[in-house]
């Protein structure tokens, strides 16, 4: 059996795609692929069925969520036979009303119930040594809550909303879309809420909902990295009254270390040596990322930036088992000395002569040179 496809791929739609792209890309693949235009084509018949799979996981918030987290096998099993498919009574249950409004039908009430809140989206800033060794971070997220005051109808205290006369409660109408198909949209007049306010509450001024700013607390785990998604559940947004809120999704961005660079589990860096160190060889002492201090051996006739040691267990850690640590690799830098004593600068020629090295005289600095070609006076020596 062929392996199924991503619902995001199969929708065309990103994944940060809201409900009405994954509604909107639906309702032309299925024009596309419907059997009555495709008559005797198992290709689009197939086709269809793949769309109105993606689509009733997709546009279902819970369903929507798990196969986020879990991809297929999150959504799958329930009513299917067998328990390997997903389930055909919610595909096709689901799909029911948008389906027959598509080609004119409608059933019985329209109205769906409370719908879920929508989920939020954080970026959460980790300085590198952070990720190495977890922490607890508190912050502020905004987002919208039920109002307290009137309790999420818009109404003030003491009234009700009344009923849009639009669509009589339904939440939805019926258009007319050309070449003989019509759909179920939601309701222009309310909304899609089923109920007007004619006297609405004056802390959320009939929105039902209020913008809140609450103190969130996460623990992130050892290990982290850029680009990983952790989820918080009912942390979002509030769904309509009764319906649960929806997840704080947090996206990780490590940030860059001046001295540590990371490569995967790895941890890089470089360590400046002396000359004498670099042909002699021997122990220098460095400090780790988390502080520890660390002897790296420095082998005999190390080359500058070409020579690297391994340190083994002082990398990041593995996010599944903290334990298991990648290693830091330091690369040695042989740095030339800027000054020198009197006694090293004679060491250095005798260095110099037992090599057989001729020492040349001291050469003429940038600005000696420019000014020679200036006046004149090296074309005079020359001569």
């Amino acid at each position: 059996m062929a392996e199924k496809r991503c619902y995001y791929e199969v929708l065309g739609i990103s994944r940060t795609a809201t409900e009405v792209e994954i509604t909107k890309a639906y309702r032309s693949l299925a024009k596309q692929y419907h059997p009555d235009r495709n008559v005797g084509d198992d290709e689009a018949k197939a086709k269809y069925a793949e769309v109105d799979e993606a689509y009733s996981v997709l546009n279902d918030e819970s369903k929507r969520a798990r196969y986020d987290r879990h991809g297929h096998a999150g959504v799958q099993g329930g009513a299917a036979p067998g328990g390997g498919g997903v389930d055909l009574g919610d595909i096709f249950g689901g799909l029911g009303d948008l389906i027959e409004g598509m080609f004119g039908g409608r059933r019985g009430g329209g109205a769906r119930g409370p719908r879920r809140g929508e989920s939020i989206q954080a970026v959460l800033d980790l300085e590198l040594l952070e990720a190495a060794t977890g922490v607890s971070k508190t912050f502020t997220v905004p987002s919208e809550q039920i109002c307290r005051e009137c309790g999420g109808t818009g109404a003030k205290t003491g009234t009700q909303p009344a009923q849009c006369r639009r669509c009589r409660g339904q939440k939805f109408e019926v258009v007319n879309t050309g070449f003989g198909f019509a759909e179920r949209v939601r309701c222009r007049g309310c909304s899609g809420r089923g109920v007007v306010i004619t006297d609405p509450c004056p802390a959320c001024r009939g929105a039902g909902r209020v913008e809140a700013r609450e103190q969130v607390t996460v623990n992130v785990p050892p290990g982290v990295d850029t680009g990983m998604r952790f989820t918080y559940p009912a942390a979002g947004h509030a769904g309509d009254p009764g319906a649960p809120r929806g997840d704080l999704e947090l996206v990780i961005r490590v940030r860059e270390d001046k001295t540590f660079e990371r490569d995967g589990h790895n941890l890089i860096c470089q360590c400046p040596i002396s000359f004498a160190r670099a042909a002699l060889g021997g122990p220098v002492e460095l400090t780790a990322l988390t502080g520890e201090k660390v002897t790296v051996d420095v082998p005999k006739g190390a080359q500058s930036h070409t020579a690297v040691v391994r340190v083994p267990g002082h990398g990041m850690p593995n996010l599944d088992d903290p334990k298991r640590k990648g290693d830091l690799l330091v690369q040695l830098v042989v740095e030339t000395p800027t000054k020198l004593s009197a006694e090293q600068e004679q060491l250095f020629r005798k260095l110099a002569e037992l090599e057989g090295t001729t020492v040349p005289a001291p050469r003429k600095g940038m600005f000696s040179r420019l000014k020679d070609l200036v006046t004149g006076d090296g074309d005079q020596k020359e001569s």
